[in-house]
């Protein structure tokens, strides 16, 4: 069988102010009605002996990777959660090993071939990215390490590059390595475009797990070794396999290329031209999406005069734009982003200052998604907070308690099954209730539509880490402890 190894542990830092690291690109609708780790999935659809997915994500991430593969009825086999992120060598390494191990007792099973995929790429022509997958299958099960490289259309300075030798497998458009190399500079990037013999690094991948356990083995086995005891001594619940911290975190940080592809004599190239983008900066954004006639791609309220060769996204309020040639301006609830679109890779430098402050807007958006739905922050002063929640049909919050808080609820949608210290209870909308600091509370929607309240919050302290969790659906820390993405 295929297997797909989803990979999903980037933050997206260039498509920042939508990207952010507790809710990145690979979660947004940016180039569909479905969300870029959904467009990967349902891009599978109708390739031959396809099995059922495995994801690999940040531990923090674990709820919004589960929810978005429910909403589009994908069963996943494993959402494997990385409490650190290592790169894409202990990743695909950690898929590897669990796979081997579920397969380990089943006298029926074959050596099942991964097809390592981005969670946040683009593939606009899926037939032919379904040919050179079939193909690509075929070569993988020889043993080979199979790496897709992009047909190039012009000398790009942001990918790496893979020079292809001889012929593997004239039948299959496959060729031998020849070998890696890095970005170019441009009069670089020139020659390896004329010469035809070069192709983008796509970062997509198929081999056996057995074929890549043991490449790791011998070329990489610090990070074998380590992600081998991260797995074997990993928790599985439910949908999840947590790997070990330790083990994990003592792998050392390092993609595949370098770990295995760039030394094993294994490596195949299939040439893949199927309008492909990794959609890496606002300006590749633009590339993929259609234009008007002035050249200009527009997202929400957006009223524009003399706008040309540009890219203008509204969340929250109207823009209005006047005058402007190739930028990039884009909006959302508690940030604006205005910028050349020829320097939109600089994004990362405003990103770097938003982390060197500490600043939340790197974090997270106003509206936090959680297990149990999403709350958004509508104001906050030095003694109060006002937030909107919403709650999912049968959904409900931890059993907690604040040290430094009260919290008044005012129901204004559905039904809200409430918990006041010893008291249990049901409102329904325009019903509020009071909720003293140091009590025991938990908020609970047993109808079968979305509970909304407004929670007002009052009190010395109004951080996110003043929570003690006494009960909790999910499976988050308690006494004390809370998960990044804040509370609730």
């Amino acid at each position: 069988m295929i297997i797909p190894v989803i990979l999903s542990g980037g933050t997206g830092s260039r498509l920042w102010p939508m990207s952010r690291e507790l809710n990145p690109k690979q979660f947004l609708s940016l180039c569909s009605d479905q969300t870029m780790l959904q467009d990967t999935m349902t891009r599978l659809e109708g390739i031959k002996d396809l099995a059922a997915p495995v994801v690999v994500c940040n531990e923090e991430h674990r709820f919004l990777v589960a929810q978005q593969m429910r909403d589009i009825g994908i069963d996943v086999d494993k959402i494997i959660l990385e409490p650190i992120g290592r790169n894409t060598a202990p990743a695909i390494c950690a898929a590897a090993e669990y796979i081997q191990g579920k397969n380990a007792g089943d006298k029926n099973a074959g050596d099942d071939v991964m097809l390592i995929l981005a969670a946040d790429h683009v593939i606009q022509n899926k037939e032919v990215f379904h040919q050179v997958v079939e193909s690509g299958y075929r070569v993988a099960q020889q043993g080979q390490l199979v790496t897709f490289g992009i047909v190039p259309h012009n000398a790009e300075t942001g990918y790496g590059y893979i020079k292809r030798a001889e012929f593997f497998e004239q039948d299959e458009n496959a060729y031998k390595v020849a070998q890696f190399v890095e970005k170019p500079d441009l009069d670089t990037a020139q020659k390896y475009y004329d010469s035809g013999e070069y192709y983008w690094n796509s970062g997509m991948f198929m081999f056996k797990a057995s074929s890549i356990l043991q490449e790791l083995e011998f070329l990489s086995v610090d990070i074998y070794e380590s992600v081998k005891t991260a797995v074997s001594k990993g928790a599985k619940d439910l949908d999840f396999c947590r790997l070990e911290v330790d083990a994990f975190t003592a792998s050392p940080s390092d993609s595949i290329d370098y770990a295995v592809m760039e030394k094993t004599d294994k490596a195949v190239v299939l040439p893949l031209d199927a309008d492909w983008s990794d959609v890496g900066a606002w300006s590749a954004l633009w590339e993929v999406k259609s234009r008007d006639s002035d050249g200009n791609v527009i997202h929400g309220d957006v009223l524009k005069h003399d706008l040309t060769n540009s890219y203008i996204h509204s969340e929250e309020r109207m823009v209005a734009v006047i005058g402007m040639d190739n930028c990039v301006v884009v909006e959302t609830a508690d940030a604006v982003l205005v910028a050349d679109k020829s320097r939109s890779q600089d994004v990362k430098e405003i990103v770097n200052q938003l982390k060197n402050t500490q600043r939340e807007e790197i974090l997270s958006h106003q509206r936090v998604y959680r297990p149990w739905g999403s709350y958004e922050t509508l104001e906050e002063t030095e003694r109060f907070k006002v937030k909107r929640i919403v709650v999912n049909s049968g959904a409900k919050l931890s059993l907690q308690m604040h040290h430094h808080r009260a919290e008044h609820w005012v129901i204004v949608k559905g039904t809200a099954k409430i918990t006041c210290g010893d008291k249990e209870f049901v409102m329904t909308e325009d019903q509020s209730n009071y909720i003293p600091l140091g009590t025991q509370h938990r908020l609970e929607n047993p109808g079968v539509i979305p509970l909304e309240i407004i929670e007002i919050q009052t009190g010395s302290y109004l951080g996110e880490d003043d929570i003690v969790r006494f009960d909790d659906t999910y499976g988050r820390v308690e006494n004390g402890q809370v998960d990044i993405g804040h509370a609730k």
